[in-house]
């Protein structure tokens, strides 16, 4: 099926499931993903580490995780989705089997293997949908995707918490998640229609001239940056507050048990589960993206502010993290404006390098907000102040990424040129 063309019914049932499968896997890795955060104290032990050298080891994850997007990306768009998101799948459940060895060594290669294979679930998923199912609804599409992603970062916390709590292994929660993967890795292949690749003059040479050529092109348009940085800011509160040290800081910083941390830091991921296709399917319903992007930027800044500063019991428990979680579920229409500022040829190079953008500053900020941590406590035990002071900065992230929205070029249906109908032809008379 070529890019862009509109499929028939039985081949648009065709892409529709292999959508929903990449869009499973994509569950089934963002599980693996935000489970840690629920198991530091048992990994910490396991592992005879620390819980700031445990974090450094779960960052491997966003050191593959970007690199690989542009991989991913490129993969995309030169080959067939069918010959690599299996062999991504196969790659996490691998990742997870070592990481359930308890040695420091393997479970670092692990958690790189999982951010390497995982990557191709989220680029998949978009590609799938965004090439061969309607352009008006790209934003939806792709929102929906990520809902998929935050509901298994959400099961992460919410599921997996309670069974660490109630006595599963951290290591044999891993074993189970890595033999999992294995049939899912089978039933994608067997799912995702085959697809014929583009033609490249001179082989493998060519494919490696045309990839080459894709990614300047998307690289050094300022509309790119722009989106992957956007994107990257109003992430991080997910990707390093919550799912790293979310559970943390409400225990030390609220002292509230660990099983109700647990469920309140699960908001936030569970706020994405309404966000992303609830905001993808305003911002096409306008037929504009900056305004929406914007305007949940703002809630953001709002919610996270309050998150750190305002005063207990100021509004209902777990309200703040589901609203954090609905707002920067905007963070994912970057990912439809980056496509659209593209040619459409490089539909996949574009979402691999947001992606890379976006995560290159979960994986280089994650150390520099854990170093800032233990400066502020001094090493010793946390409390709100130090928490405060690590995290203000993502505050004024939040707010850069409304400035730089601003500069976006609107790519939406109502900002595009209505083509004008075509002149009638003069009639000539007897």
């Amino acid at each position: 099926m070529s890019q862009g063309a509109q499929p028939g019914r039985s081949a648009l049932g065709m892409v529709a499931a292999a959508w929903l499968a990449t869009s499973v896997f994509y569950f089934y890795q963002y599980i693996l993903r935000s489970a840690p955060s629920v198991m530091v104290p048992e990994m910490s032990l396991g592992f005879g580490l620390t819980p700031v050298g445990v974090a450094s080891l779960l960052g491997l994850f966003y050191y593959a995780y970007a690199p690989f997007s542009l991989v991913a990306g490129v993969a995309m768009d030169q080959f067939s989705p069918r010959k690599i998101v299996p062999v991504g799948a196969a790659v996490v459940a691998l990742g997870a089997l070592l990481f359930s060895t308890g040695d420091p060594t393997m479970a670092g290669f692990g958690r790189f293997l999982q951010g390497a294979g995982g990557v191709f679930a989220l680029i998949g998923a978009v590609y799938i949908a965004s090439s061969h199912l309607p352009a008006a609804r790209a934003a939806t599409l792709i929102g929906a995707t990520q809902m998929f992603g935050m509901a298994g970062g959400s099961a992460g916390q919410f599921v997996v918490g309670p069974l660490i709590a109630g006595g599963l292994e951290w290591d044999r929660f891993w074993l189970l998640m890595g033999l999992v993967g294995l049939p899912l890795a089978v039933l994608l292949f067997v799912l995702i229609p085959s697809q014929g690749p583009k033609q490249a003059a001179g082989g493998s040479e060519g494919r490696l001239q045309q990839a080459g050529r894709a990614m300047k092109t998307v690289f050094i348009n300022p509309q790119s940056i722009l989106c992957g940085v956007i994107a990257g800011l109003l992430f991080i509160p997910t990707t390093i507050f919550d799912m790293v040290w979310g559970v943390r800081f409400l225990e030390e910083a609220h002292d509230l048990p660990y099983s109700v941390a647990v469920l309140r830091s699960a908001s936030v991921p569970f706020g994405w589960i309404i966000g992303c296709p609830l905001l993808g399917w305003l911002s096409d319903r306008l037929g504009r993206r900056k305004p929406v992007i914007v305007g949940s930027a703002a809630v953001l800044f709002g919610s996270l502010a309050l998150i750190l500063y305002g005063p207990p019991g100021l509004l209902p428990s777990y309200s703040l993290g589901l609203v954090a979680g609905i707002a920067s579920g905007a963070a994912m229409i970057p990912y439809t404006v980056i496509k659209e500022a593209n040619r459409p040829e490089h539909s996949g190079t574009a979402t691999g390098v947001i992606n890379f953008i976006n995560f290159s500053i979960s994986a280089l900020l994650g150390p520099v907000f854990a170093g800032m941590l233990i400066r502020a406590s001094g090493g010793g035990e946390r409390d709100l102040e130090h928490y405060q002071a690590t995290f203000q900065p993502m505050l004024w992230g939040v707010a850069l990424a409304i400035v730089l929205t601003l500069l976006l070029r609107e790519t939406g249906s109502a900002a595009r040129p209505v083509a004008a109908p075509p002149r009638p032809t003069p009639q000539t008379q007897p």
